[in-house]
């Protein structure tokens, strides 16, 4: 006994609960025992209901120890402590209550299949035996000792010590009292290096703001959803015939006001109305899950389970949702599990060995990020991460999760150098059990979440991303279409006058544009570290860049597959995106701005009224070239196609004006002008070609043909009205 409340003084003991709280001495007798080590004296009840002094140990100062009748002791006894200063609290004994953690539980993350891990671990407000208070638990299994410290016991670990349930590596204990809003983090000794360090909750979903790092006891009450009805409708969704058109957004930098961030309330109240009127279909957010570094815009995560304290609690958070789904508008989250920071109080390392991470760097390391990997081998951490993305769209009601990094999760040379990567057991370069990961998590939150999407950054040629984990593919909804984003501004930042000789920048995607289902990035990392603002990327003088940007954008609209625009874009933003400053707002009070805008207004419209435009995005049936062989003159004119109607789409990549420019097309009649990028309201010309009426003169292989004035660095799309 001497050496376990030795250890119990010294913050070392595994299994507290054996020692401290109550235990039974004989059938009528049992022995209370707690350890205080800032009070000087503590009392509990004698059976008369009158205070009674448990005595002080002679040998071990802290511990306190009393030995009763059973008939004088509740379930649970109750001590008033008294501390050196006077200071007097009351406190039920924590040591008296049973794992609230169960074998199932235990079981099912062992296995990586606790959906619902939230639940399991972390810090949860629970009633248990008609006492109040607060349960915590922790995987760690290669610690020697883990405490869990806070607000409400001066940060000290000898106060709470855990105890580690089974062979589980979970620790465990509910303290009776604690309320929504304390702070705490774990306090763990490694049983590997004999280091103690003082760690965020993995699983904390509530945490300090920055630069602090302590978790929150969150709430208990569930939010008060109102989008029954918008889920309902999102569950039986055929989004691949949908449109789809993605407003991108780093919140921190979207508006400031007065230099300060908006609140989720803020941008509840100014971004999804702006959002609507622009017409997009989804907000998708730079990541909100918690992070320390404001300038790694949320990829470094270190909250995984938390909306990120910037801009408000997790309540506002879902307050954002829940009015983004009143409005229409759906929300996607950049998701994160390729990589995770080395900050000492977070994953690296948890328990003083590679938990989360790989031990060898050449498995555990991004050389470029300066990053830990996640071990995907590992049923807990894969367990934690899918366990992640479901907590997100399950209890955050969020839309769908774009995944960011994939290609660094699919190449074990991944960016490396040759001898600094290990080969997987075939002798290849694929990362096997990020693969079999993927697959996984694709499959579990799309089987559990209908209508919900879940996107890759993926930039390689890995083929079958977006297709089924069954046939062999790795599960994703859509994949991020990077080939055709990285051709198109090439093309785009070409002068005009030698675009002839890089036509096929142009054309090259349509070889591979339906073997996946794509989305069409133009996205944050265009426009940063150097790279230029979308206007800069153009060449020529103010007015062709303009007319350049107004083309590329009808570019991306008009393409087979779902649309993605960056923040700022949408006016031409001129300076590159920064995170530390607001958009440059005031550049709408110029008329060019002001164009492009309006654009982008009008394209959305045009897009989500023509189901010829997103109905069959992802078949080879709903697109058909006109003519992409006018190099010359830098012409291209292609069909799209829907299941009852089509529209034709013409566009001159120079400025030179081509009046009288005859294509072919496959329907006789009258055709209707949507759009044209040069029109005056866009900051164009305003040199609109007129309706017009095609002729029984074949051309182009199509039946018909049709003459337009073509303006210069111009995008028209016609649809077909009849006689």
């Amino acid at each position: 006994m001497d050496n376990d409340l030795q250890a119990i003084t010294e913050a070392r003991h595994h299994d507290p609960h054996r020692i401290l709280g109550m235990h039974p001495v004989d059938e009528e007798q049992v022995r209370l025992c707690t350890y205080q080590p800032h009070a000087v004296s503590v009392q509990t009840r004698d059976g008369d209901g009158e205070p009674i002094g448990l005595t002080p140990s002679e040998t071990f100062t802290g511990i306190f120890e009393i030995t009763l009748p059973r008939t004088w002791v509740p379930q649970h006894p109750g001590y008033r402590i008294t501390l050196e200063d006077g200071h007097e609290y009351d406190s039920v004994d924590p040591y008296t209550f049973l794992p609230t953690v169960g074998e199932l539980d235990l079981h099912l993350f062992a296995e990586g299949r606790h959906l619902q891990l939230w639940q399991m671990l972390g810090a949860q407000v629970l009633s248990v035996d008609d006492v109040v208070g607060v349960r915590f638990a922790v995987w760690a299994p290669n610690a020697e000792r883990v405490s869990v410290v806070g607000t409400f016991n001066d940060w000290d670990g000898r106060r709470h010590p855990m105890r580690v349930l089974g062979g589980s590596g979970v620790w465990e204990i509910f303290i009776p009292g604690l309320s929504v809003g304390d702070l705490y983090k774990y306090e763990i000794a490694s049983g590997i290096d004999g280091r103690t360090t003082l760690r965020t909750d993995p699983l904390g979903r509530a945490f300090e703001m920055r630069p602090d790092t302590a978790a929150i006891v969150p709430e208990f009450q569930p939010f008060d959803w109102t989008d029954e009805d918008w889920l309902t409708r999102r569950e039986s969704n055929p989004w691949r015939s949908q449109p789809v058109s993605v407003y991108e957004v780093h919140l921190g930098s979207w508006r400031l006001d007065d230099g300060r961030f908006l609140s989720y309330d803020q941008l509840a109240d100014q971004l999804i109305p702006y959002v609507q009127e622009r017409g997009f279909t989804h907000i998708e957010l730079l990541p909100v899950t918690e992070h320390p570094f404001d300038g790694s815009w949320g990829y470094q995560t270190t909250g995984y389970f938390a909306p990120t304290s910037r801009f408000g609690s997790p309540r506002a958070f879902c307050r954002f949702v829940d009015r983004a789904h009143a409005a229409g508008i759906g929300v996607i989250l950049d998701w994160v599990p390729a990589h995770f920071p080395r900050d000492e109080f977070a994953l690296a390392r948890f328990d003083g060995s590679a938990l989360y991470e790989h031990e060898d760097p050449r498995r555990g390391e991004h050389r470029d990020w300066g990053t830990l990997i996640f071990n995907y081998g590992r049923n807990e951490v894969r367990n934690f991460l899918v366990a992640s993305a479901q907590y997100w769209i399950e209890q955050l009601h969020l839309d769908g999760l774009r995944v960011d990094a994939v290609a660094s999760m699919l190449y074990l040379d991944y960016s490396r150098q040759a001898g600094d990567w290990l080969p997987n057991p075939h002798g290849g370069r694929e990362n096997l059990e990020a693969i079999d990961f993927l697959q996984s998590l694709n499959h579990t939150i799309l089987s559990r979440n209908p209508g919900t999407l879940m996107m890759a950054e993926e930039s390689t040629a890995w083929p079958m991303v977006s297709k089924p984990p069954e046939t062999g593919g790795l599960g994703f909804s859509m994949k991020w279409n990077m080939g055709w984003m990285n051709d198109s501004l090439s093309y785009f930042s070409e002068d005009p006058l030698h675009r002839a000789y890089h036509h096929n920048l142009l054309t090259f995607s349509l070889t591979y544009s339906f073997s996946e289902n794509f989305i069409l990035p133009l996205s944050h990392d265009e426009v940063v570290h150097g790279k230029r603002s979308l206007p800069n990327k153009m060449p020529g003088d103010e007015w062709q860049r303009f007319a350049n940007l107004r083309l590329l954008l009808a570019w991306q609209y008009t393409f087979p597959g779902k649309k993605l625009l960056f923040m700022g874009d949408e006016f031409g933003q001129g300076n590159e995106w920064s995170h530390a400053r607001a958009l440059d707002w005031w550049m709408l009070d110029y008329p060019l701005h002001q164009g492009i805008q309006a654009l982008v207004d009008q394209l959305n419209f045009v897009y989500r009224r023509e189901p010829a435009l997103y109905e069959r995005d992802f078949e080879a049936e709903g697109f058909s070239w006109l003519d992409c062989n006018d190099r010359s003159q830098s012409i291209i004119s292609f069909c799209r196609h829907g299941h009852f109607e089509s529209v034709v789409v013409v566009m001159n990549f120079t400025p030179i004006a081509r009046p009288g420019y005859r294509i072919g097309v496959p329907f006789p009649g009258r055709y209707q002008v949507l759009l044209c990028s040069d029109s005056e309201g866009f900051g164009g010309g305003g040199h609109n070609p007129a309706p017009s009426s095609a002729v029984n003169e074949g051309l182009h292989g199509q039946p018909c043909s049709l003459t337009l004035d073509l303006p210069g660095l111009s995008a028209v799309v016609l649809k077909p009205v009849g006689e």
